[in-house]
């Protein structure tokens, strides 16, 4: 009971109240489907459910243990991404039981467990694992190894979402900031070359995609009923809603476009389910959403800065870099701000097991929160202060 009432009972209403808000948008994004709105929205249910029991358990259970899943659940993750790769799967989805998942999420959810415990428990053994260098190429081949498989999977979305979580735990995981700017540099510098050499080989359609960006973007000639079609009805339903919105499950008498089909309705419960949100809840609906974000986000940072060790510091950073890539790109893409990326946004898109993974990882933070004031059997010593020289 004492870890109960010490939970950071913000961070759980916050999390409740953006999944139980996507319960509502998925009923009107569904109602196109087969099985209707309603079906979709009770699935998305029982996986908060799912997700809500699988949180309080990791809440309750000190991270120190939890992370020792890290190895299993990276290598787990890899073997699965490489058996989708393999499967011919156009959305690379695996078949379990009856449910589809996509293994990307158990990878990355595993890179980030694993590479926190390592940067904590590998100086233990030697001082040479306290170099900076080391702890740059272990981060690398650990973060870099499942990005390349999801790449040569053609799931760039998935791909660009390691590029932040991966800068953020060299940042909160001590490396000199002189290391940071220079690969920042070099990373800058390599753009020309990857967008030009390539991306094309890896992912014909994501260059299209940037193309296809680019262009809308300098206002140019776009083929609306082809190639544009979802980003502009998307960016569209978005921008004539104005303040209130056309309302809720709406329908093509007031004006609703997605009633009409115009937003790609096989997939407007995940992918494009902010823009069915913009149209149907107008700016204030959107803003209160993003509100819910900047919170839920704020006191995951929060936590990190109260966290007794390394390793809690690094995992619940690096939660807070993968939910905002996943939000950045979801929102961005919908507002043409970004390319049309197919990632869904966490705790509201119907994407079952990415909610339960959300709330496992989640989970982990709130962990870290509860078992902050517990003393250590061994100290653990803190990264060295960073500095350019």
């Amino acid at each position: 009971m004492r870890k109960i009432f010490g939970m950071n009972w913000l961070l759980v209403l916050t999390m409740l109240a953006l999944a139980i808000f996507g319960v509502y948008a998925i009923e009107s994004a569904a109602r196109h489907l087969p099985q209707g709105g309603e079906h979709y929205a009770n699935m998305h249910k029982r996986w908060i459910i799912l997700g809500f029991v699988i949180f309080m358990v990791t809440s309750l259970i000190d991270y120190r243990w939890i992370r020792w899943l890290g190895i299993p659940m990276y290598l787990a993750g890899l073997t699965l991404m490489i058996v989708a790769m393999k499967s011919g799967n156009e959305v690379h989805q695996l078949q379990l039981g009856g449910l589809s998942f996509q293994p990307t999420q158990l990878g990355i959810a595993g890179g980030i467990v694993l590479i926190g415990s390592l940067l904590q428990d590998l100086p233990r053994l030697h001082s040479l694992f306290k170099l900076p260098l080391l702890k740059v190429i272990i981060i690398g081949l650990l973060a870099g190894i499942p990005f390349l498989v999801v790449v040569q999977m053609g799931d760039m979305g998935s791909a660009m979402v390691w590029l932040p979580v991966t800068a953020v735990i060299m940042f909160a995981g001590g490396i000199p900031y002189r290391y940071l700017l220079f690969m920042g540099i070099v990373g800058f510098g390599s753009m020309a070359i990857v967008y030009f050499v390539i991306l094309p080989k890896e992912s014909e359609r994501g260059a299209g995609r940037i193309e296809l960006y680019l262009d809308m973007l300098n206002e140019r000639e776009v083929d609306i009923n082809g190639d544009a079609y979802a980003p502009y009805w998307v960016s569209t339903s978005i921008g004539k809603a104005g303040y209130k919105g056309i309302g809720w499950n709406a329908n093509s008498q007031r004006g609703s476009l997605h009633d009409k089909k115009y937003i790609p309705w096989k997939t407007a419960h995940n992918d494009f389910i902010f823009a069915v949100i913009g149209e149907e809840q107008g700016f204030r609906g959107s803003m209160l959403l993003i509100t819910g974000y900047s919170l839920l986000l704020i006191q995951c940072l929060f936590i990190a800065f109260y966290s007794r060790d390394s390793s809690g510091r690094i995992i619940a950073a690096a939660v807070v870099a993968l939910l905002f890539a996943h939000i950045f790109e979801n929102i961005g893409m919908c507002v043409l701000l970004t390319p049309i990326t197919g990632i869904p946004l966490p705790l509201v898109s119907y994407s079952g097991t990415f909610v339960v993974m959300c709330m496992f990882l989640l989970g982990l933070v709130q962990s870290i929160w509860v078992h902050r004031n517990v003393e250590l059997a061994e100290p653990v010593e803190e990264p060295e202060r960073r500095s350019f020289i």
